[in-house]
């Protein structure tokens, strides 16, 4: 049995006695990859907080496995456009070695990019540089607010690959949220449908016959993941360009049945 990494218990957050998150019960362990959808105002991002401990649950539990390194990809990065900042300080500022950092740079594929200003990236390496610092740290969970902001549809595609890699190369937790449904229904093993409380959780192939899935998001997005198959015969690079098997640039080819 996999080692459970955080197990919430019937918690919930209130803000001025109006509850924002209801009763949510949840378990990561290592290896899961759980993924938070739900509407807008649906709590996602307070429960993620409530995880990391920057929001107090006011009633409930929040258990952590001892020792826990935890890795956070925000939904934004938010810097005084004033202030010079390059990547290396970005990095170094998190407390890591330059070697981790370096190492962590090149494994999302941004270790080029060591010396440019972090105001200058494309919204795809600023995503990768925001993983790259949550995983100097070889976090036993990454928690990951949209991790797909601002990025294209194919470097998406290529983002969640790598989540996906590092899970397993660090034999990790992730716990996400995402807005990007079809995506997530290929890149995750078990959702959890939230708004304020959770409507329905389980395998991706489940919950779009979920009733509770259907209300919240509608019959034509239900029905449309539950025939959505995504393949690929190719790879997508940092800028979500195409790279066949051999390396070289081409048409992108996926198929959606």
């Amino acid at each position: 049995m996999s080692e459970a990494l955080v197990q919430l218990q019937r918690v919930t957050v209130q803000f001025d006695d109006r509850p924002v998150v209801d009763q949510v019960t949840l378990q990561a362990s290592r290896g899961d990859i759980i993924t938070i959808i739900g509407p807008n105002g649906a709590g996602k991002t307070t429960l993620i907080k409530t995880i990391l401990g920057i929001q107090k649950a006011s009633q409930g539990r929040v258990s952590l496995a001892p020792g826990l390194t935890i890795g956070y990809v925000p939904q934004h990065l938010t810097l005084e456009a004033t202030l010079p900042l390059s990547v290396r300080r970005f990095m170094l500022l998190s407390g890591q070695s330059l070697t981790d950092c370096r190492a962590a740079l090149k494994r999302t594929g941004v270790d080029h990019l060591l010396d440019a200003s972090v105001h200058h990236l494309s919204g795809g390496e600023k995503q990768r540089l925001l993983l790259a610092r949550a995983l100097a740290r070889k976090p036993d969970l990454l928690v990951l607010d949209e991790p797909a902001q601002g990025v294209d549809i194919n470097g998406q595609a290529a983002l969640y690959e790598l989540i996906r890699e590092l899970r397993d190369e660090l034999h990790c937790a992730v716990i996400m949220i995402s807005h990007d449904l079809h995506l997530v229904m290929a890149a995750t093993d078990k959702v959890i449908c939230l708004n304020q409380h959770v409507c329905c959780s389980g395998y991706p192939a489940d919950i779009s016959h979920d009733p509770a899935f259907i209300e919240t998001f509608g019959h034509q997005v239900a029905e449309s993941l539950a025939v959505y198959h995504h393949r690929h015969n190719h790879s997508h690079d940092l800028h979500g360009d195409v790279v066949d098997t051999k390396g070289t640039q081409g048409a992108c080819n996926h198929e959606h049945h």
